[in-house]
């Protein structure tokens, strides 16, 4: 059943922030603003991030809220994704989640608009963000594309396939992966063991046991031999080379020695790196500019990143300083 709500937050009088942050006190979530302010009262069951104004949130079903609190969309779907290039996939019924995507499970998707309304009806097994203007839709069972109006411009008929990035999807076919173009062509045959998505016209793909790097023409720009790599962000990718973590540049050179047991990709000119069983980041010199403190730590996103100590979730700015002091 379709319900309104009201929801405020604290400070009705300010004009409403255009980022926020969610964050859960005593069991339920809110959002607070950039500078750790409480701008949503916690009351949801779940939150999560913003994305092109809207935040999906779980009352009993899930919905979505504008950064004034206001629910804009009623809790009314099974799951709910965030928006991308103005649609949301959204799930009616249950099922079971899917490795490959992030947004997965049984039901049917579609995707609906930010006034709520449906611009594709449920009708897919399941569904993924839209990037380039396509997404990922599986349908019998195999994995396709579909334009804004539900229309399949490629049909289904991948194992596997993930978001558009660089003009490029990877894809998955007879148990290996490839990458296709956004008319359907394939522009890299299918070969690979495990393929990652395109950034800045490079990426991982593993080989041998081994990954190394491609070029949107499928040559091999890095050669295979490194145990696991990440995404190139501004010329850096994290690499494992034995059982520690660097960064190497576009040619496959270390340019922050191996010395990490764990290590992401950069975002907003840091990178969270694990030393000693804690988190902490990094520069692109391989500077540490926040100490390895944090039991977990995400990417730095819109100046904060969001990391855990002790079980309870926080919010830290460039600096390591707390923003939002870690809370359960």
């Amino acid at each position: 059943m379709l319900f309104a709500l009201s929801i405020l937050g604290p400070m009705t009088l300010w004009a409403a922030p255009k980022v926020l942050y969610p964050v859960v006190v005593d069991g339920r979530w809110g959002f607070v603003s950039s500078s750790g302010e409480l701008v949503i009262n916690p009351q949801f069951e779940r939150a999560e991030v913003f994305a092109e104004g809207l935040a999906a949130v779980r009352l009993d079903k899930w919905g979505y809220v504008d950064v004034s609190g206001k629910v804009a969309i009623n809790p009314q779907f099974d799951k709910a994704d965030v928006f991308s290039e103005g649609l949301a996939a959204v799930k009616i019924g249950g099922g079971v989640p899917n490795p490959f995507n992030g947004f997965t499970g049984g039901g049917r998707y579609g995707y609906i608009k930010s006034d709520g309304k449906y611009a594709v009806n449920p009708q897919f097994d399941d569904a993924g963000k839209f990037a380039g203007g396509l997404a990922a839709v599986k349908l019998g069972g195999r994995w396709g594309f579909s334009d804004q109006t539900g229309k399949l411009v490629i049909n289904p008929q991948f194992d596997e396939a993930a978001a558009f990035s660089d003009g490029l999807a990877a894809i998955k076919l007879a148990g290996r992966f490839g990458y296709t173009d956004i008319t359907g062509k394939t522009a890299i045959n299918p070969q690979f063991e495990r393929a990652q998505p395109f950034s800045e016209g490079l990426a991982g793909i593993r080989t041998g046991g081994r990954w190394g790097f491609v070029d949107k023409a499928g040559q091999i720009t890095i050669n295979p031999q490194f145990e696991e790599v990440g995404r190139f962000v501004k010329g850096l990718a994290p690499a494992r080379q034995g059982k520690r973590w660097g960064y190497i540049d576009p040619a496959g050179k270390f340019v922050i020695d191996p010395q990490f047991d764990e290590a992401a990709s950069f975002s907003e000119g840091l990178a969270q790196v694990r030393q000693a069983g804690r988190w902490g980041f990094v520069d692109k010199s391989g500077k540490l500019v926040i100490n390895p403190q944090f039991d977990e730590a995400m990417s730095f996103a819109d100046g904060l990143a969001r990391v855990k100590l002790d079980g309870r979730t926080g919010y830290v700015n460039a600096t390591g300083k707390y923003v939002w002091n870690p809370a359960k």
